[in-house]
């Protein structure tokens, strides 16, 4: 199986600007933050960054880190944009600001999939804020948003209220992931497509405990009984792990090979503005028609 990589490029609302020793720069709007990044391993193109805030990592006993801002950011967040998807961007305790932008290629992809199917089904699991649902939604798609965090869907909502999408069809679900989607395969239900983006490690709203390794084989083998002959993808992303691509194309490949189409895994990575370089951030794998 061939490696692929699916670059972000840098658009209006966001652009990582450098790289190097360790961390990364980046603009979001207005606004520029310095977070930590251990595979910016060589030298940044400029000693001299200005930023006005940067994420100082600590142990997890420690809290795992903390934001320490050089000027002043709205603390409520502010809108961006991606295409016709609106959100709100914030600091949060988590290091990122509230969405993924190195996904841009993964919304683009998947909405090519499912260009000429008018009205797919799709599910996003592991769904957070809601803008690669809302990317799917505003070309059409009829969408299942889970997510076991009550305020990451609150934050779903209040992007598609953002984006004018509050009449789209979106079941927001607040739900542990793998729990709904075996719900789904006994009721018999059936997708056109399925994007999964799993923590390494996480609680579902019960105290479910989720750990990467041994929750997504399983997972897997779930998603693929939701798809059918008449599917058209689906797509896994694989964060702060030590996995390779290769183990998850292959994962993938054994459990969605009766259906035809092919599978590809990969590198997800962003584009610096500096250099033109490209910063890896994750792995993936990805089952499609054609």
């Amino acid at each position: 199986m061939d490696l692929i990589t699916l670059t972000g490029e840098p658009w209006a609302d966001y652009g990582l600007l450098d790289s190097g020793h360790g961390r990364k720069l980046e603009r979001y709007g207005k606004y520029r933050f310095i977070r930590p990044e251990p595979q910016a391993m060589w030298a940044p193109a400029s000693e001299d960054w200005h930023a006005h805030g940067e994420f100082l990592p600590a142990p997890d006993d420690e809290g795992g880190g903390r934001w320490h801002f050089h000027k002043p950011t709205p603390p409520e967040g502010w809108p961006l944009a991606w295409e016709e998807v609106r959100f709100t961007a914030q600091t949060t305790p988590f290091r990122h600001l509230g969405f993924f932008p190195d996904m841009a290629p993964v919304w683009h992809w998947m909405r090519t999939q499912i260009a000429d199917k008018p009205e797919a089904e799709c599910m996003n699991l592991f769904g957070y804020t809601g803008v690669g649902t809302l990317a799917l939604a505003a070309k059409g798609a009829r969408m299942t948003h889970v997510d076991a965090s009550k305020k990451s869907v609150a934050e779903g909502k209040a992007n598609a209220a953002l984006s004018g999408m509050e009449d789209k069809p979106v079941r927001w679900m607040i739900d542990d992931a793998g729990k709904f989607v075996a719900r789904e395969v006994r009721r018999g239900r059936r997708y056109d497509g399925i994007i999964l983006d799993p923590p390494k490690w996480g609680r579902g709203p019960n105290g479910e405990v989720w750990k990467l390794e041994e929750g997504l084989p399983g997972l897997i083998a779930d998603t693929r009984k939701l798809l059918d002959a008449d599917s058209r993808f689906l797509f896994l992303t694989v964060y702060a792990v030590r996995m390779s691509a290769l183990a998850i194309g292959e994962l993938v490949r054994q459990s969605f090979g009766d259906l035809g189409g092919r599978v590809e895994c990969g590198e997800l990575s962003v584009r610096e503005e500096a250099r033109g370089l490209k910063l890896p951030t994750a792995i993936f794998a990805r089952w499609s028609r054609g």
